[in-house]
């Protein structure tokens, strides 16, 4: 890596530590202002590397912030946007919105619960919008109050059709995968779904697979394969990744947590408890070129807690 990528990439770690991590340990502490101020004084100089706009289809765009994807959905009627992802995010994403169209933000769906993801939204709030979410992510928010997450207005338990003007949005609840109320956006008409941390296209899960439930992500993704749609637009990839990604990429995502469970209860199997070993021991060469593949060992130990804790 040469010296001017390394400072880059230093760069943007540092950034993602004041922006996303921070906030986190002091929530309790600071109030909403205090936060999103702290938000804005880590914004990077270079804003126009740290996000992308793509128009999908007509009406249709996909905005990236980081490694954090959402989606938003222009109408005759108004605009329906989906994830928040950060107050700074959530600040570009809306003078994208409004670079667009003047129609009024009527509603924001959250993908699922977890911060990083459903920081933000007050921005939206303030100018009129509805907040839309499954209803397990009630209790969530209501445990674990912050600041910077907008309770949502309206709640489902399995399906909600979203329609506004003329065009419909369908939110999905499969129960527990990655966290509780995880639901993906399925759009009939462009025949396309928005799934959010769940399928990462050749990419390894995050690490330690932090609030992933190994067989019910396996159930689910099976139960999202018989759904209609051509493309995926995932909630995470870099700027060097298509924001429509092929149907087949739910299957692989699928096929490589199955590889994983079965790699590592053979292992576990012959006596071999120790998760260090353990993560030692295994490889998958079929995923040797996804990104995050040296991730394995983390991604092993989190699947032996499953054989060895029944968690």
């Amino acid at each position: 890596m040469n010296s001017s990528r390394l400072v880059k990439t230093l760069q943007t770690f540092s950034a993602f530590l004041i922006l996303f991590l921070g906030p986190l340990f002091s929530v309790n502490a600071q109030t909403s202002d205090e936060l999103e101020d702290s938000f804005e004084a880590s914004r990077p100089l270079e804003t126009q590397e740290f996000t992308e706009l793509t128009e999908i289809s007509d009406d249709l765009y996909m905005f990236r912030f980081w490694v954090y994807r959402t989606i938003f959905l222009v109408t005759d009627a108004g605009v329906i946007v989906a994830d928040p992802i950060s107050p700074q995010a959530a600040g570009i994403l809306m003078e994208e919105i409004r670079n667009i169209t003047d129609q009024p933000i009527k509603y924001v769906v959250y993908s699922h619960e977890h911060w990083d993801h459903a920081a933000g939204g007050q921005i939206f709030k303030d100018a009129g919008a509805e907040f839309i979410a499954q209803e397990n992510c009630v209790d969530f928010f209501r445990e674990r109050p912050n600041p910077l997450v907008v309770m949502p207005d309206i709640t489902f338990n399995d399906f909600y059709e979203l329609t506004l003007g003329g065009k419909t949005i369908e939110l999905q609840y499969f129960g527990r995968n990655h966290g509780n109320c995880l639901v993906t956006m399925r759009l009939p008409e462009e025949r396309l779904i928005f799934i959010v941390d769940i399928v990462t296209p050749k990419r390894l899960p995050f690490r330690g697979l932090p609030d992933f439930w190994p067989e019910d992500w396996i159930r689910t993704l099976r139960e999202i394969e018989q759904l209609e749609f051509d493309g995926v637009i995932p909630g995470h990839g870099p700027d060097d990744e298509p924001a429509v990604a092929a149907r087949s990429s739910v299957r692989e995502q699928r096929e490589f947590l199955e590889d994983l469970m079965s790699a590592v209860k053979e292992i576990y199997d012959t006596g071999v408890y120790d998760p260090q070993v353990l993560g030692d021991r295994l490889e998958l060469p079929k995923y040797s070129d996804w990104r995050g593949y040296e991730w394995l060992p983390l991604n092993a130990e989190r699947i032996r807690h499953y054989y060895h804790l029944g968690w």
